[in-house]
């Protein structure tokens, strides 16, 4: 009730008291039947700006302090963006290649002289931590494959790891008629092949 009581004390001096039959009292700035009140004015006492602007500037030093003691020292990843720039995500390597595909890195800002990176090739190493944004992969099988870069400290543990990118391979079957690595050309010489594909 002192809420609703509040506009209306700050924007007319007097005030009409209702009681209904239930005996509740109510108030309002309409006459009708009600009974007048007039009301003497508020004294407003403003707040001290000394004593407002210190509490409000203080205090959230005060919390910082006690949630972040010690200070919190800065992240360890030097770098705006570390990512596996190509191949592509979903990226297709055809036959032609025979599973070869070279890996670049976007780095930014340049590696640290101290940082290394490595290759992971379906959760598994594929190549030594080198200080290098380019890495070559031989030989991958046909089919789909998982590709993550590691970012290395100083001392060769693992800070950081790029998005995962997926890559599909395609390659010829060796059971291909025509695929020198089948095992049924082994005796035919110079190369003539009588099977049909």
């Amino acid at each position: 009730m002192l809420l609703v009581l509040v506009p209306v004390i700050a924007s007319a001096a007097t005030v009409y008291r209702h009681v209904d039959e239930q005996g509740n009292v109510s108030y309002s700035d309409r006459p009708d039947s009600g009974e007048a009140v007039t009301l003497s004015p508020l004294t407003v006492v403003p707040a001290t700006p000394d004593a407002s602007s210190s509490s409000l500037s203080s205090s959230p030093r005060s919390s910082a302090r006690n949630s972040n003691s010690p200070p919190a020292a800065p992240p360890f990843l030097p770098y705006s963006t570390f990512r596996i720039a190509s191949p592509k995500d979903e990226q297709t390597l055809p036959t032609g290649y025979a599973g070869n595909v070279q890996v670049e890195l976007s780095i930014e800002p340049e590696l640290r002289d101290d940082h290394r990176v490595r290759l992971l090739v379906d959760g598994q190493i594929s190549q030594s931590a080198m200080h290098s944004p380019v890495f070559m992969v031989t030989g991958l099988e046909r089919g789909e494959h998982q590709l993550v870069a590691e970012l290395l400290d100083a001392d060769g543990r693992v800070r950081h790891r790029s998005e995962p990118v997926t890559l599909f391979v395609q390659r010829a079957s060796v059971n291909l008629p025509r695929n020198p690595n089948n095992p049924s050309n082994s005796g035919n010489a110079g190369g003539s092949n009588s099977a049909s594909p």
